[in-house]
């Protein structure tokens, strides 16, 4: 996670210090696109920017934090990007499929970057793994997106007992239209906003077939099954604890009623 806040401070104007956290940033980004990240130093991004080797790990502790600057700035444009769309979209389709759209649209610049860091990122162990406890704060953002998708759609009521799990599934969903994406060679992605197309219907449909309770124990059986597995998303996700040791009397996430 950066070490400094990203977000603006009073009034429109950024102050000294966020202009120089942004300088370097940007400066990295640039740096990471043109000599590859492996090949990238923090010596070097001080020097194109300008400044002291000393000021950059100031605002970033090492080359991982410069990459949670990034994933942090993307999710910032992504909130802002889809605002129009959950206010003017009502139905679940609509409104997961343009937040998709507008996903891929604001990482198209950074196409050929994402892969070249790709290797570093798919390592479990790597603090630039999505499911990272450094990339938390960005995994929480994303998946509250999914969230506001749910809540705004009138006509696809979602369960009480499934309101947590199924954001966190359809964020889940995103990665894999994101790893597409990463090795996706056609024209414009052309073939991502496909499967963005139909991954939102296709979400769409289940979470309408969630409704019926005989399917619920499915669906949390699903998360549960990532929750278990998944390197890091027991961290990342609620554990689902037996409801029967909150004195519910209630089953278990995954087992039968």
């Amino acid at each position: 996670m950066p070490t400094k806040n990203d977000s603006p401070g009073h009034g429109d104007t950024p102050s000294k210090s966020e202009q120089t956290r942004a300088l370097i940033l940007e400066t990295a980004m640039r740096l990471f696109q043109e000599r590859g990240y492996d090949r990238t130093t923090m010596r070097a991004i001080a020097q194109e920017a300008g400044v002291s080797v000393g000021n950059a790990y100031y605002y970033f502790e090492g080359k991982e934090h410069l990459i949670q600057g990034f994933y942090d700035r993307i999710a910032a444009e992504h909130r802002a990007a889809i605002r129009e769309v959950l206010a003017r979209e009502t139905e679940l389709e609509a409104r997961l499929a343009g937040v998709l759209r507008a996903w891929l649209d604001i990482a198209t610049p950074y196409h050929e970057f994402a892969v070249q860091f790709f290797k570093n990122a798919a390592d479990p162990d790597s603090p630039l793994s999505p499911f990272s406890p450094e990339s938390e704060h960005a995994r929480e953002e994303a998946v509250g997106i999914h969230r506001q998708v749910l809540a705004g759609a009138t006509k696809s009521k979602v369960p009480e007992e499934l309101r947590d799990v199924l954001p966190e599934l359809m964020w889940l969903s995103q990665m894999g239209l994101v790893l597409y994406w990463i090795f996706d060679r056609t024209e414009g992605r052309e073939r991502s906003y496909r499967l963005a197309e139909r991954g939102a219907r296709l979400t769409a449909r289940g979470v309408a077939l969630a409704r019926f309770r005989v399917l619920r124990p499915l669906v949390r059986e699903v998360h549960e099954l990532f929750t278990d597995f998944l390197p890091g998303m027991t961290r990342a996700m609620p554990d689902p604890a037996p409801a029967r040791s909150r004195g519910t009397g209630a089953p278990a996430a995954g087992e039968r009623p």
